[in-house]
């Protein structure tokens, strides 16, 4: 690893974390999400970091999204970043668990506008017959917000994923590339390289 191994993967993270902040020129924060059913059916998809810490990696969604509804069912899920310009990616493997009240009402509260209104209008993940219906919704809850505070929907939260493997990935020439993997046993990480 270019960057000093550290016994802390969260440490690490923001580490390159900071460094994709400076280099990607779009959405440095933006991650795969995969879920799956209770059966075993995966399904993948791209959203964004809002936040880490000791805790985990916290992201935020419509509750009756598909995302949600498969998290409820089952809280095992896995989190990867890509950060092309660096040859790095990390992925991470865990359970998640449902955000607070009171964390999932801060990060609401500081959404642009646009943003808040659009989780009122979205019925996200359900099926839409044309794009203005999805417009006279906006149009609606903006007229019913149009002045004051627009409060966080009831069915709107976050989960945050808890990390019990973290894998970190820097290319190397030749296909020979850097793998250190992270796993937390009775709350201690142990690391071990893997080959590539």
């Amino acid at each position: 690893m270019s960057t000093t191994q550290s016994g802390d993967p969260i440490v690490l993270f923001k580490s390159w974390f900071a460094d994709a902040e400076r280099s990607e020129p779009n959405n440095p924060n933006a991650m795969t999400l995969a879920t799956s059913t209770l059966g075993g059916a995966p399904s993948v998809r791209m959203l964004l970091l809002k936040g880490v810490d000791d805790r985990g990696f916290v992201f935020y969604t419509n509750m009756e999204s598909r995302k949600a509804l498969e998290l409820l069912a089952n809280p095992q899920a896995a989190i990867g970043f890509h950060w092309k310009s660096l040859g790095r990616q990390i992925r991470i493997e865990g359970a998640t668990e449902q955000v607070s009240d009171d964390e999932a009402d801060a990060y609401f509260a500081s959404r642009p506008r646009g943003s808040q209104i659009g989780a009122w209008a979205s019925k996200q993940s359900q099926p839409l017959e044309t794009r203005f219906e999805l417009e006279k919704r906006v149009a609606l809850h903006t007229a019913k917000f149009h002045v004051g505070t627009v409060p966080r929907p009831d069915f709107w939260s976050g989960f945050r994923l808890i990390p019990a493997r973290i894998e970190f990935w820097e290319e190397r020439p030749f296909r020979l590339h850097d793998r250190l993997v992270y796993n937390r046993r009775n709350g201690d990480w142990t690391t071990e390289k893997l080959y590539p």
